[in-house]
Order: structure tokens, then sequence, then C-alpha cells
């Protein structure tokens, strides 16, 4: 009986099995976007808009398709979801430079594709800063740029190259800011520093006067008080050891 109830189980299994018709497969299945089967890099440029088109090939049904902005899922409308879907990017701007934006397919997304935005822009950078600095004193004049390609910096002192003293400044340079400090500031050091960026697409300058101050005299705080102190302490005495007389006048 065992044996009996053993095959009657695995008969209804398979008849089961029968009934229920497999999800079809992904296999053969590509994805495109602009006509690319694999991930690639877009290069645009600012403000124009850009479209992409994702389309679903070998396939012989209606295939759901989803986007992603890095991780986060674009809205799409119904009637942009199934075989081709469609996005815009406008205005493209900085802030879409290196974003990945991504097509699937919603029932296996591992079948995808990939494109990486390359968005190219000049250094945006102008405008003057004066700064007053006591001598002997350090500074540092900072400039903030974005470009793509990367810039490269260079720094000027009255219209010409900057002669750098190892002792005295300090460059230090990211993909967006660009410092000079000086130790020390001398007399010599007056002046207008201009920080010249230079990339492909365009350049940018700002410029920054340095106006070196003659030091303050610094006053000894602490013998200034001390002295007080004694000035009030010795008045004090005076008065406790001149009470009586003091008081008689009164």
């Amino acid at each position: 009986p065992g044996e009996v109830s053993r095959a009657a189980f695995l008969g209804r299994v398979w008849l089961r099995m029968l009934k229920c018709p497999y999800p079809p497969s992904s296999a053969g299945l590509e994805l495109s976007v602009n006509d690319h089967a694999a991930d690639f890099t877009l290069s645009t440029e600012l403000g124009p808009p850009i479209s992409l088109s994702c389309l679903v090939r070998n396939s012989s049904q209606a295939e759901e398709l989803l986007w992603y902005r890095g991780d986060g899922q674009v809205g799409l409308k119904d009637g942009n979801k199934v075989n081709i879907s469609n996005i815009c990017i406008s205005p493209v701007n900085e802030s879409d430079n290196g974003v990945t934006f991504t097509c699937r397919l919603a029932r296996d997304k591992s079948v995808q594709v990939s494109v990486i935005l390359d968005v190219q822009f000049p250094p945006r950078l102008s405008g003057e800063e004066t700064l007053h600095v006591e001598e002997d004193k350090d500074v540092t004049l900072t400039c903030s740029s974005k470009s793509n390609p990367q810039a490269q910096t260079t720094w000027l002192k009255d219209s010409h190259s900057l002669t750098l003293q190892q002792s005295r400044h300090e460059l230090y340079q990211t993909s967006e800011v660009f410092r000079l400090s000086i130790r020390k500031v001398q007399k010599s050091d007056n002046g207008t520093y201009t920080c010249l960026v230079e990339s492909p697409l365009g350049n940018g300058t700002r410029h920054f006067h340095l106006i070196v101050e003659d030091k303050k005299p610094v006053f000894p705080t602490e013998a200034i008080i001390a002295a007080v102190v004694v000035v009030t302490i010795t008045i004090l005495f005076g008065i406790v050891a001149r009470k009586d007389k003091i008081f008689k006048v009164w």
C-alpha cells in the first residue's frame, strides 16, 4: 500500500506540472540602448536634452522594461514600458556627469544595458577678492572650480608666473579646489595673485588682491593686569592705613 500511495502522489505532482506552464525563458533575449547592445559611455555637453531609447530584441511576446538612474527607478508612463521605452534628460547639467542610466528587463533584471553620461563643460571661475593680512601671518588663497575634462591650474603674481619658495609656498589641488598658501607673509608679497584654470573647452580666472599690513603692536596684557592689581591693592592699603584720619575729618 505504501508503494501505491507513493506512486499516486508522484502521479498527482506530474499532472500539476503538466498543467502549470513554465515561465518564458529569457535566453536569447537582448536589449539595446541607442543601438548599443552592451554597456557604453555617452559623451555630451551642457544644455541640450538627450534621449535614451531601450529596445527588446529576439522576443516573441510583450516584455516590460524598467529604467534606473543610478540606484533609483525612473517613473514611466503606461505606454512607455512595453518592448520599447524612451527617457529624456533635459536639460543636461553638471550633476548628470558620471551618472549611470540602466534599462532592465522587468522579469529578469540580469538582462540589462547601462550608459554612463560623460558631460563635458569648461571651468566656471571668475571674480576678484581683496585680502588684508598682517605681516608675519599666514594666508590661503582658494579657487573653487569644476570642469570636465579636469583643468590645469597655474598661479600668477602681477600677471607673471609665480616663483614658488618651498619654505613659504604650498599648493593644494583636487578636482574642484585649488589653494595657494603663503607662510609668514612679507611686504614683498603685496600684489595681485591670479588663479588661472585652463581646459580644452575654455579658461577661467580669479584675482586676489593681497595687501600686507604693518604688524600691530602687541600689548603685554598680563603685565598690564598685574600693574592694575598692584595699584589697586596699594590704594586699598593706603585707605585702610589712613581710615582714622578720614573719620576724624568727617
